[in-house]
């Protein structure tokens, strides 16, 4: 097969939208209002309504939208938190912000998600919360997961940073457990231009505490009632949010549809396509593991086609983690160890053709098994 035009991995620059985002910073510039103001205000609403919240407080990163809402959760330090071995290492990162314990679970080796069973093993009586990771898009087993929580006394934090309207089991990802948080990061299904998080709630209180925390503990201004941090979403973003955030539905069918055309056709191609163990799926990326990756990638890059890995090394196995080793109870992961060497993402996003998928679905199928002589 002779390489056509490129297919990138992402396309990041704003299309139909891009009138409407320029109009929307004009906006805020015109102003002159750029933190804690009118458009950041809207945004909450807007968000928490698209997500099934009460409530939706708007902060720097979706990073600072795990810590702080640890944090305002009363979980800190001496607290052990557990979560998933496969994400962005932010994932674990949050929870040493709050001063707490990343405990790794495994992974279910169909969701890719924090395995239930896993987590009840990893309960000692230091936890005090759970954060499973809806990675990639697909929803965790909450259900599953809640009964673990409720058999233990434990909160849950979601982390739905790659989730946008994804559902669990027919409820909205983000408000199963206590607080749900989110990333408006440019490559997300709903992207900033430039970093961008939130927390969703259905408690008032909490949703409350959060937007004191988020601005340095302020009661009010000049009066900091507890320790906070400076953490908002500015005006800016939420202003170009506020452009995308009605374009979201259509390009998560967008993404489900693409999908659901790269299942049909890499069936039966020499890679293994990961199970959809939820309707509720949302497709941030679309991942496919081969025992033989790395020539795969070469393969597909030899064709113009970009591919990613997301992630290559466990979040325990990363030397950022090695001086904290000793406070990692749960031990290996064998099946997060196992997926690591073998995932990688193929290219997925609303701009993506028919085509592409055709032309990459084709590309996959070409690739020289061993012992073929290719």
């Amino acid at each position: 097969m002779s390489p056509g035009a490129a297919i990138p991995f992402m396309h990041l620059q704003p299309g139909a939208d891009a009138a409407a985002i320029r109009a929307a910073i004009d906006r805020v510039i015109t102003r002159g209002w750029f933190v804690l103001g009118p458009e950041l205000s809207a945004f909450e609403d807007e968000f928490a309504a698209a997500s099934g919240a009460k409530h939706a407080v708007g902060v720097g990163t979706g990073t600072d939208a795990i810590a702080l809402t640890l944090r305002a959760l009363g979980v800190g330090p001496g607290d052990e938190v557990i979560t998933s071995p496969l994400s962005a290492a932010y994932s674990a990162l949050a929870i040493m912000m709050a001063g707490a314990t990343p405990v790794f679970a495994d992974i279910d080796p169909e969701r890719l998600t924090l395995d239930p069973a896993a987590v009840a093993a990893a309960v000692t009586s230091r936890t005090s919360a759970i954060l499973p990771v809806h990675l990639y898009g697909q929803p965790a087993d909450m259900a599953a997961i809640e009964r673990v929580a409720h058999r233990h006394n434990l909160v849950i934090v979601e982390d739905a940073c790659q989730a946008h309207l994804a559902t669990a089991g027919g409820r909205p990802v983000g408000t199963i457990g206590a607080a749900g948080a989110f990333s408006f990061y440019p490559t997300k299904n709903l992207g900033a231009l430039g970093d961008a998080g939130a927390i969703i709630t259905n408690d008032t209180a909490l949703a409350d505490r959060l937007k004191r925390l988020r601005n340095g503990g302020q009661s009010d201004r000049y009066h900091h009632a507890e320790f906070g941090v400076n953490t908002r979403l500015d005006e800016i973003q939420a202003a170009v949010l506020r452009v995308r955030l009605p374009l979201l539905r259509g390009w998560t069918d967008r993404r489900r549809a693409l999908s659901a055309s790269y299942r049909a056709a890499l069936a039966h191609a020499p890679l293994v396509v990961q199970r959809e163990c939820d309707p509720g799926h949302v497709y941030h990326l679309f991942v496919v593991r081969s025992t033989d990756r790395d020539a795969m990638q070469a393969h597909l890059r030899s064709e113009g086609i970009d591919t990613l890995i997301h992630y290559p090394i466990p979040i325990p196995r990363q030397p950022a983690f090695a001086s904290a080793a000793a406070n990692f109870p749960c031990g290996a992961c064998p099946i997060a160890d196992q997926v690591c060497g073998e995932i990688f993402s193929l290219p997925l996003h609303p701009a993506l053709t028919d085509a592409d998928v055709a032309r990459v679905a084709a590309a996959v199928h070409a690739f020289p098994e061993p012992g073929t002589g290719g």
